[in-house]
């Protein structure tokens, strides 16, 4: 227990303190001054979107602004399937001019599509892209051959000016618009950038003040933190006292007194004193730069599901081009050429899927964002899909099940030489000078008691066994049970750890010590059995202590076990064929969180836990497990729907389009198809704006 503590305690402050995230509290969080124009999305590569990837939507919602107005000309002035409408009107030669207009709106608008397919086809790879420049080349190169063809002959034939341009137009929205609800469902990294001031206030050697950019800082800086200001970067008070307001980093979510020698976190705010702070960490070691380099990795990682979507769309392509052409070889025969390029165009626009290529990427962003929100950082997306598929979940117990603190549970007397606070006053006073967790509960007990220790003369460690030594004249020692070796006339508390009080080598006095259980592993326990995943307990903790919290949970337990057991216990279950979530608080679980099919880490220092496990849970609180699974399972859900929602519709489309209900009067035009089109690609989007977790029962 003791090794277990000397390491956490180089890990507690950047544990409690940072790691807390989860209630990120919202209303600090203001979207509304996130200017999505700016916000360039191609650092997200959605595996699924393809081309999309190299434009953000900045420049579709410029490209889409430019084209309208030469778009709108086109539609006025080129009939729709050869019909007249009344807005229109055409004069002699204007469709030379629209032929004219058309070819620039085909090579500034339609060239985010060409460009994405030509980059689709060099990977060999065609999807979304692709489909679309199919679409509106087909149009385009057959109008202009139109217009030619009628000055030619003298005859006129239809063109499809209309079809062509509006298509252009919606696909140009579509795109913007999906961009845009890509950029807001992943805006939890810029939240997090918000949080950090551009600017620090400097102290020089002769106490004036320069104020510089916070990218210049470095580590040793003295900078002076204002009333109100955020704080710019990591580091610890060297003067002055404050209260500070970390809710937005770690969830804590009142403001913590802060005083000199305390540690304060870049992006936290100041109070109402002025802070003087020595900069410790700054830049990529930062706290937020973690945090944010964490969900970076987790949103450029494809995962399995969104690869399907990628297969999805390619199969789409090779269908529609297929069926474009069985359309194509029959209309010829049964109709005529321009019948034959209405289906042909109409299959290939219809086919277009873009609801397919957002499905998963909306899902994701959201259920990334819904995640950090609540603490909960994912950051290898497969994690997700595999918590939906897990048998059993191995839980450490000190930090994750249990608080991790000692607490006095227990105070036993053996002789009446003694009352119980003169005992609880030695216990106090022979533990006076050890920082170890087992005597500082104790000294905490009996200043709550309001006991004053007895001050002892000399004390000394006895190896491996406790502390002795001399108070008024008699001779003390505090051993484990172990040390004492013979069986005392108690009861002990579940899962306690005890100390044995003694003087001439007789028991006068026994401490009892537990863990004590947090509030929500119960409710954990319950959860994982619901959802039929089997907890089993790993700790390294002794076999009494281990089958005390058991008992009270009701699970399988397996106590003493080394980092190396318990990766063994992960690749025995492994074998199993059994798929294995790990829950540990990072520091002896690093290995085993690896190894694992999912790793959580609980609460954990930051760097160890950030390598090893593939979701962080900055609260220690077992309930976000639960969150966590709940998580998993709607995100894969949504996933699925929209798979679903994507791919089937166009399963009924294309054949239509094609023609296939030509004979009872059931036709689609091109611009109807696009406008279906983006009609899934909307209901597509806001399925994954519905991905909501359920309130959190709050255990405080």
């Amino acid at each position: 227990m003791g090794n277990k503590h000397s390491n956490h305690s180089s890990h507690k402050h950047t544990a409690d303190n940072k790691m807390k995230h989860s209630k990120m509290d919202h209303s600090t969080m203001d979207h509304s001054k996130m200017d999505h124009s700016e916000m360039d999305h191609s650092e997200m590569d959605h595996g699924a979107m393809g081309g999309h990837a190299h434009h953000h939507h900045g420049s579709f919602k410029e490209i889409f602004l430019k084209s309208l107005p030469l778009g709108i000309i086109i539609m006025l002035l080129s009939p729709m399937f050869g019909v007249q409408l009344p807005f229109q009107f055409t004069f002699q030669y204007s469709d030379i001019l629209v032929a004219l207009l058309s070819t620039i709106l085909y090579i500034y608008g339609g060239k985010p599509f060409y460009m994405g397919a030509v980059d689709e086809f060099k990977e060999k790879n065609p999807g979304m892209m692709a489909l679309v420049t199919l679409g509106i080349s087909v149009s385009y190169f057959y109008s202009v051959y139109a217009v030619i063809a009628g000055y030619v002959t003298g005859e006129h034939v239809m063109d499809f000016f209309f079809e062509f341009s509006s298509l252009v137009l919606i696909m140009l929205l579509g795109h913007w618009i999906e961009m845009k609800a890509v950029g807001e469902a992943g805006d939890a990294q810029k939240a997090l950038a918000e949080l950090v001031p551009k600017d620090a206030h400097v102290v020089l050697e002769d106490d004036s003040i320069e104020t510089r950019p916070v990218a210049d800082l470095q580590v040793g800086d003295l900078i002076r933190v204002q009333a109100g200001e955020n704080v710019p970067a990591d580091g610890t008070i060297q003067r002055g006292e404050s209260r500070v307001n970390e809710a937005l980093v770690t969830g804590e979510s009142k403001p913590i007194e802060k005083n000199p020698g305390d540690e304060v976190i870049g992006g936290s705010t100041n109070g109402a004193g002025v802070l003087y702070v020595e900069i410790k960490q700054t830049g990529d070691k930062s706290f937020i730069s973690q945090v944010q380099a964490l969900i970076s990795q987790a949103q450029s990682q494809p995962s399995r599901a969104e690869n399907l979507a990628h297969k999805v769309a390619a199969w789409l392509f090779y269908i529609a081009v297929i069926v474009a052409l069985i359309a194509l070889v029959l209309w010829m025969v049964i109709a005529d050429v321009p019948t034959a390029v209405i289906f042909t165009v109409t299959t290939l626009v219809i086919a277009c899927p873009h609801a397919l290529g957002l499905a998963i990427p909306l899902v994701t962003a959201r259920s990334t964002s819904l995640g950090a929100s609540r603490g909960l950082l994912v950051k290898d997306r497969d994690a997700l899909e595999l918590t939906t598929k897990a048998d059993v979940m191995v839980l450490d117990k000190t930090g994750t099940l249990t608080t991790g603190e000692f607490k006095v549970s227990d105070v036993e007397l053996f002789n009446d030489k003694y009352t119980k606070d003169e005992i609880v006053a030695l216990l106090a006073g022979i533990e006076g000078g050890s920082s170890h967790p087992i005597a500082q509960s104790i000294i905490s007990y009996a200043e709550q008691q309001g006991i004053r220790p007895v001050s002892f003369d000399s004390i000394d460690v006895i190896s491996g066994a406790g502390v002795e030594g001399q108070a008024n004249g008699h001779r003390y020692q505090l051993i484990s049970q172990k040390a004492y070796g013979r069986n005392l006339d108690m009861d002990i508390p579940k899962g306690a750890t005890l100390s044995v009080l003694v003087e001439n080598d007789e028991a006068i006095g026994a401490v009892a010590l537990g863990d004590e259980l947090k509030p929500t592993s119960k409710d954990l326990i319950q959860a994982l059995k619901k959802n039929k995943i089997q907890p089993i307990m790993a700790t390294g903790d002794n076999e009494k202590a281990a089958q005390g919290a058991a008992e009270i949970l009701g699970i399988d337990y397996l106590a003493s076990q080394s980092p190396q057991d318990k990766y063994e216990l992960v690749e025995k279950l492994k074998a199993e064929g059994k798929k294995v979530i790990m829950v540990g608080d990072g520091v002896n679980d690093a290995p085993s969180l690896a190894l694992a099919d999912v790793g959580i880490a609980v609460g954990a220092g930051t760097q160890v836990a950030l390598d090893s496990a593939d979701v962080i849970l900055t609260q220690s609180d077992p309930g976000d497990i639960e969150s966590f699974i709940e998580l998993a399972q709607k995100t894969t859900r949504k996933m699925k729907e929209n798979l679903v929602w994507g791919a089937g519709y166009n399963f009924f489309a294309i054949p239509i389009a094609a023609g296939i209900l030509a004979p009872i009067g059931i036709t689609l035009s091109p611009a109807i198809g696009a406008v279906l089109m983006s009609v899934s690609t909307v209901v597509v989007a806001i399925n994954a704006m519905f991905l909501r977790l359920d309130p959190k029962s709050s255990v405080d």
